[in-house]
């Protein structure tokens, strides 16, 4: 697996969302299966971990500990604060960057990822309510402390992220990022680039969209959050199948899938873009690590971007609820 930096920190090109073993697209994967996909994850050469204290809560940050456990010193963790989740695992709605919380969240994760330290410490959405300098300051204090190694941010504004690197080096941004959700483009991306953070794409296949396995016909269990997303309604589905079809056309000049595309583009983006794909399936990781094997010319990235420009994609990436916390 090729490497690639975040900041300082060098991890495996292709990184692995470790959310949906637990959480978000249906009934969580069974423990043994979904611990047996991680390990198999690193086997493949993927040193890159993303999780959080709010998938569950709790429940996936106790897998990935556990799971990544015999293989600490190989990889990289990455985990996430800034909702208002109680001690119990009781959601109480908003969120709360208040230092002293950032805090009681890293001594929690850490006891649930059974390790000394967190890799990358994100913030998981900006909270208007405490100024972005304070939670820098927060999150220094714990690098200080050799509790933390380094400092993210997720789907936050270019502003913010210069204001927080001031205070601490930001070493990565994860914001969603893909062929159909390019919300990052204008200005985090040269933000990222000109301070030198690395840039982590969440849900590079579109929420699984981008894969080709989901059409208009497609029904999701009722604890799929895609239920209540607006870019998968059936009719939506049915518009944006375009994008599917433009990476079933590269593909097949490439002898690649339409997900190995998907990433293919993003790697050809930046050289410090890390996606992480997220799958519970063995032939889905080996698919996902394969794309960092598949070439795209220049001619190919203008194809894809003059013909992706064209197709006009139907709904919003979120609800109206999450979206607001976005680029603040």
């Amino acid at each position: 697996m090729k490497k690639r930096k975040l900041g300082k920190l060098e991890v495996s090109a292709i990184g692995f969302g470790c959310m949906g073993l637990s959480y978000a697209y249906g009934p969580a994967t069974e423990k043994r299966q979904a611990i047996n996909v991680i390990r198999t994850a690193v086997e493949r050469g993927v040193t890159f971990f993303d999780t959080a204290e709010s998938y569950g809560p709790f429940t996936n940050e106790e897998l990935v500990g556990e799971a990544l456990a015999p293989h600490r010193e190989q990889v990289v963790i990455a985990t996430k604060f800034g909702f208002d989740i109680a001690p119990d695992g009781q959601r109480r709605g908003g969120l709360n960057s208040r230092p002293e919380h950032i805090k009681q969240v890293a001594e929690a994760s850490l006891k649930r990822l059974k390790t000394g330290v967190i890799d990358i410490f994100y913030q998981h959405r900006v909270d208007p309510d405490v100024p972005i300098e304070d939670v820098a300051g927060a999150v220094k204090d714990l690098i200080q402390a050799g509790k933390v190694k380094h400092f993210g941010l997720s789907e936050a504004s270019a502003n913010t992220i210069r204001r927080a690197h001031a205070v601490q080096p930001v070493a990565a941004v994860q914001s969603e990022y893909s062929i159909w959700t390019r919300d990052p483009e204008p200005e985090v991306l040269p933000v990222c680039e000109q301070l030198g953070i690395g840039f982590v794409p969440w849900s590079p296949l579109g929420q699984g969209f981008l894969t080709g396995k989901i059409d208009a016909s497609t029904k999701f269990d009722s604890t799929d959050m895609r239920v209540v997303f607006p870019r998968f309604t059936e009719e939506a589905r049915k518009a944006n199948q375009a994008v599917v079809d433009l990476l079933n056309q590269i593909a097949r000049r490439k002898s690649a899938t339409p997900a190995q595309i998907a990433l293919a583009w993003l790697l050809a983006e930046k050289p410090w873009i890390v996606p992480i794909p997220g799958t519970t399936k063995i032939h889905r990781l080996e698919e996902n690590i394969a794309s960092a094997s598949v070439e795209l010319t220049s001619d190919d990235l203008d194809e894809i971007n003059s013909a992706a420009s064209k197709i006009p994609i139907q709904g919003e990436r979120l609800p109206e609820s999450i979206l607001r916390m976005s680029y603040r």
